[in-house]
């Protein structure tokens, strides 16, 4: 059995770490060449980098940042935020990203999930989707959670593994930054879905949302920021309560 994956994520604004609520509200949580190397000591699986306003102010990711937290540490690491090119992919791996994550980009031009997966390989492609409930429908969102789409959460999903993504992963823009828990309902039904790993993001507010997550869904990895920024649970300590319930996970 694969074993279970926790995964920081670092949620970059003007070159810091942010984090907000349902997308809004961000707050400063601090360098993000600091927050890396410390969630590699802690026994972080990967690490996530989102240039979250990349999109939106229509310019690639930060190459030079990702380059020199890359350096820092020696654990997996996706990089995602404006990247629409086998281009931008190329200088990413170069700079030293083991994946780059791919969002608005995907839903404007879906070949491009095919052409970086051919290009590459599917182990280095993630697509992440933001979803959000809409009169009862999950509902993907784009540019940052900012813009609705007309696909269905579930049908995109499905687009995205039959065009050779690696891994998706799945955000949950409604419990995003709120602590009350995982979608359970959504990720559940995702990761039945694909043939893919699906990793879990937005809600986690203690160990046990983590225990949840991985008793009744098949998501493979959890992602979480404010929890793991706040210092109000330690990795060592989850890890060893999700050992203790008898789930599969990388321990120190």
């Amino acid at each position: 059995m694969l074993k279970k994956r926790i995964i920081p994520c670092l949620d970059i604004d003007k070159g810091r770490t942010v984090k907000g609520v349902n997308f809004r509200a961000l707050k400063d949580m601090g360098d993000p060449t600091e927050l890396a190397k410390y969630y590699v000591t802690q026994g972080a699986d990967e690490l996530v980098f989102l240039d979250i306003s990349a999109t939106l102010e229509n310019r690639t990711t930060l190459l030079n940042l990702a380059k020199k937290i890359a350096e820092q540490i020696d654990i997996p690491f996706t990089v995602g935020g404006g990247i629409s090119s086998l281009h931008q992919v190329e200088d990413l791996l170069s700079a030293g990203a083991d994946k780059i994550s791919i969002n608005s980009a995907a839903i404007k031009n879906p070949n491009l999930i095919n052409e970086i997966a051919k290009s590459f390989g599917s182990q280095f492609v993630v697509v992440a989707v933001d979803t959000k409930c809409i009169q009862d429908k999950a509902t993907v969102f784009s540019q940052g959670g900012r813009s609705l789409t007309d696909l269905d959460t579930s049908s995109w999903c499905q687009e995205i593994a039959q065009r050779g993504a690696g891994e998706i992963l799945l955000t949950s823009i409604d419990a995003d930054g709120t602590r009350k828990g995982f979608d359970i309902n959504t990720i559940q039904k995702i990761s039945s879905l694909v043939n893919i790993p699906v990793i879990a993001s937005g809600g986690a507010g203690n160990k046990e949302h983590f225990s949840t997550l991985f008793h009744f869904t098949e998501s493979t990895g959890a992602l979480a920021a404010s929890i793991f920024h706040d210092q109000q649970l330690s990795i060592p300590l989850l890890k060893q309560f999700l050992n203790n319930q008898n789930i599969p996970i990388r321990c120190q």
